[in-house]
């Protein structure tokens, strides 16, 4: 794993072996370790077919092709493109639990450091995982209406993080806003940006540092945070 600000965020491998884990009642293979290099080969497939022409239009047979996995093998990994939907919409949503639920006890304590560390926290993760998040928002609108549910649902769970904390930081004086849960709405696409149009900001040779500073110091200001210096502006004032 790649630890990013005390937070391990995961690799191709990790996610492969949760997915097995986690769908051991679909998944026929045995042995882990040869489980775990398929279902590599079958993810990382199935993603950039999906990205690239979408994945209802994606067959088995271009699956199969792509992947190097016979289709009789595939089959004994998921039984329909609606399992294998499900494995890859459960690992994203997993993912943003395991990354954003869990901060440091030294960033808990005060929510403006939070609110920074969740910022920082999501836009590395969906670097890490870029073709899962890619496929989770692009393809939403084409899924079935119980997988349609579950990505929406995915979306609402790292709104009410932020949610949380902008609540938080709002009754000790660290922010000055209305209404916590439509800023947290409003944070949203600008989390999603980084991996929705990913070209535009390799054209423009935006680094990943670069744009966690803006959208936090954007934030911030938005927020009516407190600079922490000694003249104690509002990041407002001093933008």
């Amino acid at each position: 794993m790649t630890q990013t600000a005390n937070t391990y965020l995961p690799t191709t491998d990790d996610l492969c072996r949760s997915v097995l884990e986690n769908n051991r009642d679909s998944i026929s293979i045995q042995k882990p370790e040869l489980a775990v290099r398929k279902l590599a080969l079958i993810l990382n497939a199935a993603l950039e077919i999906s990205n690239r022409k979408g994945f209802q239009a994606m067959s088995l047979r271009d699956l199969s092709q792509t992947s190097g996995v016979s289709m009789g093998g595939l089959y004994s990994y998921f039984d329909s493109k609606v399992t294998l939907l499900k494995m890859i919409l459960s690992e994203v949503t997993l993912a943003v639990e395991n990354a954003l639920g869990h901060p440091p006890e030294e960033v808990r304590r005060d929510p403006r450091t939070h609110l920074m560390w969740l910022i920082e926290i999501h836009i590395r993760l969906t670097e890490a995982m870029l073709p899962w998040f890619t496929f989770s928002f692009m393809e939403a609108k084409n899924f079935p209406s119980a997988e349609r549910k579950r990505a929406i649902d995915s979306e609402e769970l790292t709104e009410s993080y932020f949610a949380q904390v902008l609540e938080r930081g709002v009754k000790d004086g660290s922010f000055s806003i209305d209404m916590p849960p439509l800023m947290a709405a409003l944070i949203k696409p600008l989390l999603q940006d980084w991996y929705v149009k990913r070209a535009k900001y390799r054209r423009r040779k935006v680094d990943i540092d670069s744009y966690i500073e803006m959208v936090q110091s954007i934030v911030l200001a938005a927020c009516g945070a407190k600079v922490v210096g000694a003249d104690s502006k509002d990041v407002s004032d001093a933008a």
